[in-house]
């Protein structure tokens, strides 16, 4: 098992890592998308493991159905699910202009399953199609033109 700092969102059938360092916006897109359907697996840490070929997330006991809203508190009884399988990460950045028009496939490796990656800004007002069309993208209901 291996444990990161991220945020982990059920959407659907299959999990997000929303990765990036304290005050990145983690926790308020994770709100965001249980807001509009999602589930929460985890906040602030995600517990990783390999489970028949599939990179599994889970909340660390303690922390578990827990969610910070900053500027509220640490709330309980967002929609929640206890695990998740993982297909895409994000590497939240403060900054748009870090991020690359056309960017070539990125992918990182967890517990030796590889999880396609990619760099987003969570204050996009388009983030959650986004999010959905990269995460078609990695379980292969949609291709990237090449």
């Amino acid at each position: 098992m291996t444990q990161i700092h991220a945020n982990c969102v059920a959407l659907g059938p299959h999990a997000i890592l929303l990765r990036g360092p304290s005050g990145s916006g983690k926790s308020n897109l994770a709100l965001r998308l249980i807001r509009a359907g999602g589930r929460l697996v985890s906040d602030d840490r995600t517990d990783l493991s390999a489970q028949d070929g599939k990179l599994i997330a889970t909340s660390p006991a303690m922390i578990a159905r827990l969610c910070e809203v900053r500027g509220i508190g640490i709330v309980r009884g967002l929609a929640y699910q206890g695990a998740g399988d993982v297909r895409v990460i994000f590497d939240l950045v403060a900054d748009p202009a870090e991020i690359e028009r056309m960017p070539d496939p990125q992918s990182e490796a967890f517990c030796g399953i590889s999880i396609p990656s990619w760099k987003i800004w969570p204050f996009d007002m388009a983030i959650k199609a986004k999010i959905e069309t990269a995460l078609a993208l990695a379980t292969g209901e949609m291709q990237l033109e090449t």
